[in-house]
């Protein structure tokens, strides 16, 4: 997700990251011939929108297929608007289904976002373009999974309705000369990590940067409830497979560990009304020797911080939210759909997935060669032990419509202290049954 800097059987997602070496009318259908398959010559302007910051690798990377397309589709310009992530998150159903909507745009895999808008059928049927262009090819049946959804907008199988051109994943980063002068070492249990936040909460530092009003919190969130779950687990709250108990082991777990850690120091109270930008921001000043995000902000670090040395490490368990990384989707109403799916084709070339990956993101099609960064090479290398031991667990503000906002508002209120644990449990897990019931589980 990102973001702003931010699914199946996932083993197979290690080998595809590194070895997977027009304009349309309203209707979608090709008005004449043009460069790169591109259409007619009344077609001027492909607006696009996604929501990475101009320095992060997707955000270098698609800034690069701009330039190629317009180079390969000589009078046709990029018209490209940077929107915010959570403005995407809360409005696209209501500008995919007026005349406003773009082209392309990215936007966030799962059943409550990509899945909702195609079973309200905002979004354009790309399974043919997938088979002519040769994106099936390009991307694993794990990287599929949340390029596809069926009829009850359930991702994993059914139509294509987006297609991913990087992975993605939660990890920690960490700020090594915090680390060396505290004492602390990199964790490589659960235990070690509890045992360096303490350390560094007893020497008066808080040591997580955290954002409770974004979705920060809620990964932190589900990754203590990963620490306590397993595969089965995950498949039933995820893709619907059984029954989840919201007051079961994983869940308690997480809640409570969350209401704990604030307590002791090692998450700030304050952070319940903070954004993901803050708390990035916060980590890049050297504020904070920890921050539990994604890889989306992997090449921001790279570019951003100059006054200490950093790293990231794998968060010390077999899961972790991950996937494929978003999606480029084609609204329905797109008025340049032939022109949209010919930019997707230019992300998807080793020229541009060379650069995504060299600038601190994880490809999905790139020449393992061509990857000459150490650290790009170590998040990859990451990357790939995550998902080769089944760790990608994708996300958890994906099982139903708006389920984001359920859980930034319950992880809050644990923040807060404002509601006991299992108050917090409750109140995320009617949303979640009443989705159950809509979809016929």
């Amino acid at each position: 997700m990102v973001k702003l800097g931010r699914s199946a059987a996932v083993a197979a997602l290690a080998a595809a990251v590194l070895a997977l070496g027009a304009c349309g009318g309203s209707d979608g259908k090709s008005e004449g011939g043009g460069a790169g398959g591109g259409g007619s010559a009344e077609a001027k302007t492909l607006t696009l929108w996604h929501y990475e910051t101009g320095n992060s690798a997707m955000g270098t990377a698609w800034a690069e297929a701009m330039k190629e397309f317009e180079a390969s589709h000589p009078g046709v310009k990029v018209k490209f608007e940077e929107k915010g992530f959570e403005q995407i998150q809360k409005t696209a159903g209501m500008v995919l289904n007026s005349d406003e909507a773009p082209d392309i745009m990215e936007y966030n895999k799962g059943n409550a976002t990509a899945g909702l808008l195609s079973k309200q059928g905002l979004l354009t049927d790309l399974t043919e373009e997938a088979t002519k262009r040769g994106w099936d090819k390009l991307l694993s049946p794990s990287l599929q999974t949340t390029a596809k959804y069926d009829e009850r907008g359930i991702m994993g199988s059914g139509k294509w309705f987006g297609v991913p051109n990087y992975g993605e994943y939660v990890m920690v980063y960490y700020n090594k000369d915090m680390f060396e002068k505290a004492g602390v070492k990199v964790p490589t249990t659960f235990d070690e990590f509890t045992a360096a936040l303490d350390t560094f909460a007893k020497k008066g530092t808080t040591p997580i940067a955290m954002a409770g009003a974004e979705y920060p919190a809620q990964q932190l969130f589900y990754l203590l409830a990963l620490n306590k779950a397993n595969r089965a687990w995950i498949d039933s709250f995820e893709l619907y497979k059984g029954k989840v108990d919201f007051h079961g082991p994983e869940f308690t777990y997480a809640a409570q560990t969350i209401s704990d850690w604030v307590k002791k120091g090692y998450i700030a109270k304050n952070s319940a009304g903070m954004k993901a930008e803050d708390m990035g921001v916060a980590f890049i000043g050297g504020k904070f020797p920890i921050m539990v995000s994604g890889s989306w902000w992997f090449g921001r670090m790279q570019e951003e911080i100059k006054g200490f040395k950093w790293g990231s490490f794998l968060w010390p368990g077999q899961f972790a939210p991950g996937s494929s990384g978003n999606i480029w989707v084609v609204p329905e109403k797109s008025k340049n759909k032939d022109l949209a799916y010919d930019f997707i084709d230019i992300t998807m070339k080793k020229e541009v997935q060379n650069l995504l990956g060299n600038s601190g993101g994880i490809p999905v099609a790139a020449d393992p060669a061509a990857i000459t960064d150490e650290q790009n090479k170590e998040l990859i290398e990451n990357f790939n032990k995550l998902s080769t031991q089944d760790g990608l667990a994708f996300y958890p503000d994906w099982p139903a419509p708006g389920y984001y906002d359920v859980l930034v508002s319950g992880v809050q209120e644990l923040i807060n202290g404002d509601k006991k644990p299992e108050e917090v449990l409750d109140e995320i897990a009617q949303p979640y049954n009443d989705n159950l019931a809509d979809i016929g589980n």
